[in-house]
């Protein structure tokens, strides 16, 4: 089935869950995610800090960690870790400082590394809507930054990334970032009606990208230090909401090993959708090799589309690209008839799970 992207009736009856409606909003959303943020009030950092070490999977939590470590990467005084497995690095001790965050509250490796994290001493925070971490967190007296529920962790990154800022300016980690959530929350409203679905397909890119992806196999290409996490993001929004395989990866590191997998059988690369993530702050080797890449491409894959953020600040920049790779996912499921929402085989993970 494939529904004409313009058919707006069509395409919010297939929106079962108003993930259109919940992305337009995003706006909104970043804004009470800032507040939240900036309301709770967290107890002082224990010194000497070492590092800072998230709790955090999946497409809503880990998501967020990873963009805040790109956006960030310059101005953390101490390392930020992500941890994602059952499991904590050894140097996590009294001297670390452990956020854990999840939306549902519920994620077994989370709870696991969360109740780990105690037994060591480290200063412990919390990040959830509810379920057991929020429970055992206020049980222990640990604080907690309760955000909203009812959404999918995927569709809350506001709820997620911007409390994580909101923490660390108020710890003194990082300097004032006001202005420039402002900028951010200003320009992905005005985004919202620039991909909104009424838009037609002739003046909407996020549209335009879906429907070049049709048949194709998506491959987004960030760079490092800036735009990685944002291809990762493309990559598994186009995983859950598009159910579709894609893949990401970052230049200039792609360079010296997948690129070799350019020079391979030409039926297969032809089915290749490619994405190039740029940003002004990209170096300008960066940079260069990117344009080479597109160029080498071209002559290699189905289609290569250049993609450049939008706005002033960092912070801007990296929520522009964001947006659109979740827009373009949306469009990209509703293209092929599919509710953008569901994740039968997340759902069906989690039971077998339970049945062993």
């Amino acid at each position: 089935m494939r529904v004409p992207l313009d058919d707006v009736s069509t395409l919010k009856q297939l929106d079962g869950s108003r993930a259109l409606e919940t992305t337009r909003a995003y706006a909104s959303q970043f804004a009470e995610g800032w507040a939240l943020g900036q309301r709770f009030v967290p107890p002082p950092l224990r010194r000497p800090l070492h590092e800072v070490v998230v709790l955090a999977t999946g497409g809503g939590s880990a998501a967020s960690v990873r963009l805040l470590e790109a956006y960030l990467w310059d101005a953390l005084p101490v390392p930020l870790t992500l941890v994602q497995g059952y499991r904590l690095p050894a140097y996590v001790d009294d001297g670390s400082l452990v956020i854990a965050v999840s939306h549902s509250g519920n994620t077994e490796e989370i709870l696991t590394t969360f109740r780990e994290s105690r037994r060591r001493g480290a200063m412990v925070v919390a990040v959830t809507a509810g379920g057991r971490l929020k429970t055992e967190a206020e049980e222990a007296g640990i604080p907690v930054c309760v955000i909203p529920g009812g959404l999918m962790p995927r569709i809350a990154v506001g709820y997620l990334f911007f409390p994580l800022l909101a923490l660390l300016t108020y710890w003194g980690l990082i300097d004032d970032r006001s202005n420039e959530v402002e900028e951010t929350i200003a320009l992905v409203q005005e985004l919202a009606e620039r991909y909104a679905l009424e838009v037609p397909t002739h003046r909407n890119e996020a549209k335009q990208i879906a429907l070049e992806l049709e048949g194709r196999i998506p491959l987004i290409y960030g760079s490092d230090p800036l735009t990685g996490a944002v291809a990762l993001r493309w990559k598994n929004q186009l995983a859950e909401n598009s159910k579709v395989m894609a893949f990401a990866n970052v230049i200039p590191h792609l360079h010296h090993d997948e690129a070799v997998g350019w020079d391979g059988p030409s039926h297969l690369l032809r089915q290749f959708h490619v994405t190039i993530l740029r940003d002004v702050e990209d170096d300008l080797r960066t940079t260069r090799r990117q344009e080479i890449s597109a160029q080498m491409l071209r002559d290699r894959v189905g289609v290569v589309r250049v993609v450049e953020s939008q706005g002033q600040s960092r912070l801007a920049r990296l929520f522009s690209l964001v947006c659109l790779g979740d827009w373009v996912s949306l469009y990209a499921a509703l293209r092929q008839g599919l509710d953008p929402t569901p994740v039968a085989i997340i759902d069906l993970l989690k039971d077998k799970m339970i049945q062993e």
